[in-house]
């Protein structure tokens, strides 16, 4: 079993969802961000999803494009990211990087998978590669025992859900809203549906992430997913209290998933 799946398991033993927190690397700063992450972890996350800056985020909303904008100028290259996973992971963290497909290119699959494997990372999340385009990541995947984790949308039909299914191995990361990242008020109620049709098609836990922001829209999604994922919410918060009020946030939505 993987670091990741022990983590739902864990979690589902608990009866409660796992909170999954996502977070730049390399923002406020290198340092910073590791300080950020482990307050998340010490708040109550328990898989952490770090991001690769890239110069083309088009699946983030204006938050989280922020936040890579900031550490863009801060200069963060892979080699930094890769760092950061080290340092989480170290902590016994279950610890995926989320990049676009374009930076692992090139620097090349095989090298990209084994040294998050040397870095200790669990898994990666590529939300802009499709399964049938992901032949070398499989295999590059597979031999260094990283977990490979595909998105399923509202849009997805049921065949699309079966072929996304199929090559992920961490677990499912279900899209809550059609569109970009960023916090909202509101979630879609056919998220609940999505959630439902993807697991006619797949035993791996789903996790359902863009736009959760407060511990009653985790608490909601709790009640039928395995897995919360935050983002921006978290991005929101460092900003305006550092790593004190990510913890606080973490703690909050560690309440919220608990499950009725």
């Amino acid at each position: 079993m993987s670091k990741i799946h022990e983590a739902f398991a864990r979690a589902r033993s608990e009866n409660r969802a796992a909170l999954i927190g996502y977070l730049p690397a390399g923002f406020p700063t290198r340092d910073g961000a590791i300080e950020c992450i482990r307050a998340m972890v010490a708040g109550g996350v328990d898989i952490v999803e770090i991001g690769l800056p890239y110069s083309d985020p088009v699946m983030d909303g204006p938050t989280i494009q922020e936040a890579v904008d900031i550490s863009l100028a801060n200069g963060t290259k892979i080699v930094d990211v890769l760092d950061t996973v080290k340092h989480i992971a170290s902590d016994g963290t279950p610890t995926l990087v989320m990049s676009y497909w374009n930076p692992i290119e090139r620097l090349g699959v095989d090298k990209f998978a084994a040294e998050m494997a040397a870095a200790g990372g669990a898994g990666v999340i590529t939300p802009d590669l499709t399964p049938e385009e992901a032949a070398a990541w499989n295999v590059a995947t597979d031999s260094n025992h990283i977990d490979r984790v595909f998105l399923v949308a509202l849009s997805s039909t049921n065949e699309r859900i079966a072929t996304v299914a199929a090559e992920t191995t961490g677990f499912i990361y279900a899209g809550a809203v059609m569109g970009v990242t960023g916090a909202r008020t509101s979630l879609s109620g056919a998220v609940q549906d999505l959630v439902a049709r993807t697991r006619q098609a797949s035993d791996l836990p789903i996790a359902v992430g863009l736009g959760v922001s407060t511990p009653e829209q985790a608490h909601d999604i709790a009640q039928y997913a395995d897995g919360v994922i935050v983002g921006s919410a978290f991005v929101n918060a460092i900003n305006a209290g550092g790593a004190q009020a990510a913890q606080q946030l973490a703690e909050q939505l560690s309440v919220g998933v608990k499950r009725s």
